[in-house]
């Protein structure tokens, strides 16, 4: 398992150049002719005056510069500034503040941030107000590109966060606070804090076509999965997650085991006969806390395999996963089916306590997590090889040669995956020394269903 070590640097070089960006507004702001200084604050009257504009950029950059270097009193001043007045100048703030919020969102997706995440990351940095707002901006802005210049992971996920809800965006701000509460202060701060945050987000790798620059697959492409095996395969899990019995959870999973790995196998033989390569995705997966560290191993196990890589970005809350197309939704849902049998199974263990009657919970959880991701990792490997030598078999019998379609696939994801992450540290996974917790993460492992590879059907 290993962390991006390049964002973090590229991330700082960015946010050096936007603090320049933003000195030099304030201090063009300031050096306004005959116009007030940005430290005067809001116009004694109600009518826009032609410097309001500029004297409200410079505040803004005052503001984003104290939010970044931790400065909450010089921010609050600055927040207080912009919040109040007369009409005219709230409704100069909220113009500015918008257009200039719908800027940074289009700024965000060449660094590869994609709207979910974007979003998700809003909310780890700025709470779910802050999340509320970003969401409506992706939405707001996404109005600006052509539906047939847009991926159909990135239509997905924009429709996800809902439709425009306050009308024309003039009336944002004012509806936003409205629905949310917020006195005009609070919304003022949370405009300026997202806006900080938008500012500050490191570069990721571009994982799909940016919005506008998508075009529409050909005739002839083969596509990634079947939507409606994908709905199946999502049903039996559910239910194998839901139900108290072993034998019918183990039963629905099995089944769905088999649909994802048939569906995989097929998708590499039917890219192969269309002369299809390239076929490599990627495509970022949360992993939040607690316990963050040993979930990304998971995840890292699972995706290994499914002849898929991972990478953990520690700072930012989740893992990207690279691999074919089919592989790499296989991966999504077997973690994510996975977690929710451990987290339960940690759950149903309770709290743990030591001879002396002090906790042991968290080092009970840690352990049990490293137990339950070293046996799941057995599992799946054996798995894999039993299921890829039956697949290699029976489609030799049709006249198939699928040993050099699936090292060309396994080929290419190595090679994608060393161009989009040159520079990784490895992370070694903190030690267990929870007896208790291990075994009891090992048995959890050995009684988990999990869908990918373990048994083909016809």
């Amino acid at each position: 398992m290993g962390t991006d070590n390049r964002n973090r640097r590229q991330a700082e070089r960015r946010k050096e150049r936007e603090h320049r960006r933003h000195r030099s507004a304030a201090q063009t702001g300031s050096a306004t002719g005959s116009q007030p200084g940005p430290r005067t604050g809001p116009p004694p009257s109600g009518q826009y005056r032609p410097g309001d504009a500029e004297q409200v950029l410079a505040l803004v950059g005052q503001a984003v510069q104290a939010f970044h270097h931790g400065r909450p009193g010089p921010a609050q001043r600055v927040v207080g500034l912009l919040a109040d007045g007369p009409a005219g100048w709230r409704t100069t703030v909220d113009r500015i503040l918008f257009a200039e919020l719908q800027q940074a969102v289009a700024q965000v997706w060449p660094r590869g941030w994609q709207p979910a995440e974007l979003v998700r990351g809003a909310r780890r940095e700025t709470g779910t107000v802050g999340s509320d707002l970003t969401a409506d901006l992706v939405v707001a802005q996404y109005r600006s590109y052509a539906a047939a210049r847009v991926a159909p992971e990135w239509a997905e996920q924009v429709r996800a966060l809902g439709e425009p809800w306050w009308g024309r965006d003039a009336d944002h701000p004012q509806r936003f606070a409205e629905r949310h509460r917020l006195r005009r202060p609070a919304a003022v701060d949370t405009a300026l804090r997202v806006l900080t945050f938008l500012y500050a987000v490191p570069a990721l790798q571009v994982l799909c076509p940016l919005p506008g620059h998508a075009r529409t697959a050909s005739a002839g492409a083969v596509t990634r999965a079947d939507p409606a095996k994908l709905t199946r395969i999502r049903a039996l899990l559910a239910k194998a997650e839901a139900t108290e019995f072993p034998e019918e959870a183990e039963a629905l999973s099995a089944r769905a085991q088999e649909m994802m790995a048939r569906h995989s196998i097929d998708h590499a033989a039917l890219a192969a006969q269309a002369g299809t390569t390239g076929d490599t995705r990627g495509r970022r997966l949360p992993v939040e806390a607690p316990y963050e560290q040993h979930k990304a191993s998971l995840l890292s196990v699972v995706s290994e395999a499914n002849h898929c890589r991972s990478v953990w970005h520690k700072d930012l809350g989740m893992c990207t996963v690279m691999g074919a197309a089919g592989d790499v939704d296989a991966v999504e849902l077997l973690f994510t089916s996975l977690l929710l049998q451990a987290t339960r199974a940690m759950r149903q263990a309770g709290a743990t306590r030591d001879a002396y009657g002090r906790s042991t919970t968290r080092s009970f959880r840690t352990s049990f997590l490293t137990a339950f991701t070293a046996r799941i990792g057995e599992r799946l490997a054996e798995a894999a090889v039993t299921g890829r030598d039956r697949a290699v078999d029976e489609y030799a019998e049709s006249g198939t040669d699928l040993v050099p379609v699936l090292a060309r696939r396994e080929r290419e994801v190595e090679e994608a995956f060393a161009e989009a992450f040159p520079e990784l540290v490895e992370v070694p996974v903190a030690s267990s020394s929870n007896a208790q917790g291990w075994t009891a993460g090992r048995a959890a492992a050995d009684a988990a269903d999990f869908g990918v590879r373990d048994r083909l059907g016809g």
